[in-house]
């Protein structure tokens, strides 16, 4: 449960400094999206998701 809530925290941390840096950048990427096909979208949102658990796995050994 501990792991979940570090990983959760990193999630807003990673959001935030985008937002907290440049807004304009994150209102851009929001368009961007919104104008995307959702197969294009469910594609991305598999191959970050296979990434974070590969990454995951190599960092917990």
């Amino acid at each position: 449960m501990q792991d979940l809530a570090s990983a959760i925290g990193l999630v807003l941390v990673i959001e935030g400094v985008v937002w907290a840096l440049s807004p304009r950048l994150g209102r851009a990427m929001l368009e961007k999206t919104s104008e995307a096909p959702e197969s294009s979208l469910r594609l991305v949102g598999l191959l970050a998701a296979t990434i974070g658990l590969g990454v995951v796995w190599l960092a917990r050994g």
